[in-house]
């Protein structure tokens, strides 16, 4: 929820997706570190002591999550001055703006840590005990995610927070009670209870290795997120799934090792092999050339994490030997790991190497360790040989033959043009005569009348002569160049700084129309941006991305956001909103968002029949009929609205839209008060709904 919600504030990114994943891995690496010298240093750390701070983190960590939607919200508001979204100052203040947000509430899930294990030691576990404590965390990580995907459905954010920050409370209700119940005060004083110093297990690469098992685990995490975009596309389940399985598969890894304590548990070769060849069973196994599904995507992961989540517990457990200052130690290193991984895949790997030499770059970290710990007493285990040699199997067809979608569009399309940024990996290619862009593998748009329809049929209805729209979301750039053709004042917003990039492969007068004096293109959020402007716009027209389902479409779909382009419509202003397709309630859910924000809103079904174009303004909009908008036109603007439908005159175009506008009524449940909000993001959260539906036989 922390992750959707600082989307809807600082923008729908790649950067801030990490810095929110960093922020918390730090939170969690420190308070781990803090926890673990207060436990050791403490004159007088009673059990009574140890579980009553427990329960003092757990009663803070609910405060903050009821905490961090206001500072995000108080963070946007003072960054709003500070530029585009890919300046500097930007990216550097909004960091900081979410670390603050986070990170103090962060510090305190990570103290639970040592001062569990310090209580724990109390009762006598003190060998095994991070371990112990982790299986457990892993799993209550299992719960959470699933539950909180299905609430947010049911009850929207506020009150799934609500339902979070409870159960923190219950956790604290109880952490009190056991204080009370906790028997005579021994103490874990340096005196009664002495570090026992450095545990017989630990060896010199355990540190060193926790970090790269936090570092790499991380950055896969983010580089799986763009490779299997192209399968799970972009929906919010897409994410949840991949972090569902990601914490699952390490759970089975912990309870594993946890089940195999006291009998023989792997050696760290063995370990160190499986986790190379297992993180290489990725690059191989999602070949664009095997067509993976969906459930072969998310099984290929399961046995690196299983691996990790085998080797993370096991080695803190020998390096610690029990100890909780140790262990806060060895955690705070893995979790460095974790907070270094985002950033460098979001930053580095990603823009410099893809996706495929990333992965294999990651894999391949792992094998200067398993030399390093590698000692053959006579011959190495069938098992070693066997893992090792798969391992050497799998470098080779995934340096030398496995393709990932970027190296397919290479092959199959000669005049591809690939860009990698940290937003995005967007592909320019022509495919049977047509180009496409695809943004993460994903078909974005194509060039044809719908996209410039969003440009004069607006424009048209206009009661005075245009001066300035703003285009969000700019795709191919076929709106804006729509809109340019009125010679007026036109705005682009775009995320991802490769798709404005791409302008020129698809229009060949791009460079012109850019260089304009009257054209202006901004990487940055839609919303934001209309938060953060002051001036105001004839036309605001809107094309989110596709699906209608897409993780934060609802944000240019929701009651607020048109609240917000309200105060940037200039006066008889009119704001156009294309709804391409779904299912009929998120066309019931848009209309009745527009038409509580608007008084006077027009629908017209597409030109072949794909979704619905809406114009809402704050005053009537004209009668006129094909004739009448035809003639509005400027000459440039007719030119370029019948460029995608040879041999068709504006006058048949705009008649053809006439004849199937239907009024806003007929798209409104009167039974059911229907709309999108920021809190309820009825159009992305739909899996109960459409279970639901299933199971009656009814259509979705």
């Amino acid at each position: 929820m922390w992750i959707r919600l600082a989307f809807a504030s600082f923008g729908i990114t790649t950067p801030v997706l990490s810095v929110v994943l960093s922020v918390f891995m730090a939170g969690l690496a420190l308070g781990s570190w803090a926890g673990g010298r207060l436990v050791s240093r403490a004159a007088g750390m009673t059990a009574k002591k140890t579980v009553f701070y427990y329960a003092l983190t757990e009663g803070l960590t609910g405060l903050g999550g009821l905490t961090v939607p206001w500072l995000f919200h108080y963070g946007k508001s003072v960054l709003l001055p500070l530029g585009d979204m890919d300046s500097v100052s930007y990216l550097s203040f909004s960091g900081a703006a979410l670390a603050l947000s986070l990170l103090p509430w962060c510090l305190c899930m990570g103290a639970t840590f040592p001062f569990a294990m310090a209580f724990l030691r109390h009762n006598g576990l003190s060998q095994g005990s991070f371990s112990f404590l982790y299986t457990a965390n892993v799993l209550g990580a299992v719960t959470g995610t699933a539950a909180s995907v299905l609430l947010i459905e049911i009850l929207g954010f506020r009150d799934t927070l609500v339902v979070a920050a409870s159960l923190n409370g219950a956790v604290l209700g109880m952490a009190l009670w056991q204080s009370r119940r906790a028997g005579p005060p021994s103490t874990l004083t340096r005196e009664a209870l002495p570090d026992p110093g450095p545990s017989p297990g630990a060896q010199p690469f355990h540190l060193p290795l926790l970090f790269l098992t936090g570092f790499a685990s991380m950055a896969m995490e983010v580089l799986w997120t763009r490779d299997f975009t192209i399968v799970l596309k972009t929906q919010v389940y897409s994410y949840a799934s991949l972090l569902l399985v990601y914490l699952l598969a390490t759970f089975l890894g912990s309870l594993h090792y946890r089940r195999s304590r006291g009998r023989k548990v792997y050696p760290a070769p063995l370990l160190l092999a499986a986790a190379f060849a297992s993180a290489l069973l990725t690059v191989v196994l999602n070949d664009i050339r095997v067509q993976a599904t969906i459930p072969g995507v998310l099984l290929s992961i399961v046995p690196f994490c299983a691996v990790l989540g085998y080797m993370t517990p096991k080695w803190i457990d020998d390096y610690s030997g029990g100890n909780a200052q140790r262990a806060s130690l060895a955690y705070a290193v893995n979790i460095l790991g974790c907070v270094l991984g985002p950033l460098a895949a979001s930053f580095l790997l990603l823009p410099w190497g893809g996706i495929r030499l990333s992965l294999v770059l990651l894999a391949g970290a792992f094998l200067p360790f398993l030399f390093w710990t590698f000692r053959p007493a006579g011959r190495p285990s069938s098992s070693f040989l066997a893992i090792a040699g798969l391992g050497v199997v799998l470098s080779v067809l995934s340096l030398f033959w496995s393709l990932d979608y970027e190296q397919d569009f290479g092959i199959f399309f000669p005049d591809c043009v690939i860009r990698r940024d940290y937003a995005a990996t967007v592909v320019n290619c022509s495919r049977d005569g047509e180009k496409r862009l695809y943004v993460n593998g994903i078909p974005m748009t194509a060039q044809g009348t719908e996209c410039t329809i969003m440009a004069h049929l607006p424009l048209a209805f206009l009661s005075h002569a245009p001066r300035s729209a703003l285009d969000i979301c700019f795709g191919m750039g076929t709106t804006f160049r729509s809109l340019l053709s009125w010679s007026i004042r036109g705005t682009a917003v775009e995320l991802a700084p490769g798709v404005l990039k791409s302008f020129g492969y698809y229009y060949p007068d791009a460079d012109r129309l850019e260089n304009s004096p009257s054209a202006r293109l901004v990487v940055d959020d839609g919303r934001r941006f209309l938060e953060r402007t002051r001036e105001q716009y004839d036309l605001i027209t809107i094309d989110p991305p596709p699906p209608p389902e897409a993780a934060g479409s609802s944000l240019l779909y929701s009651t607020e956001f048109y609240e917000i382009a309200k105060r940037h419509l200039a006066p008889g202003g009119i704001l156009q909103q294309w709804l391409p397709g779904g299912e009929i309630r998120n066309f019931q859910a848009v209309t009745g968002s527009l038409v509580q924000a608007f008084p006077y809103v027009r629908v017209f079904t597409g030109i072949n029949g794909t979704g619905c174009h809406y114009l809402a303004s704050l005053t009537p909009l004209p009668n006129l009929d094909a004739r009448q908008l035809s003639a509005r036109l400027p000459p440039a603007a007719k030119a370029d609205f019948v460029e995608w439908s040879p041999g068709a005159t504006p006058e048949e175009l705009f008649r053809k839209l006439l004849e199937g506008e239907m009024p806003p009524s007929s798209l409104i449940n009167p039974k059911v008060d229907r709309r999108i909000e920021d809190d309820r993001p009825y159009n992305e959260y739909y899996l109960l709904r459409r279970l639901s539906l299933w199971l009656r036989g009814r259509p979705i």
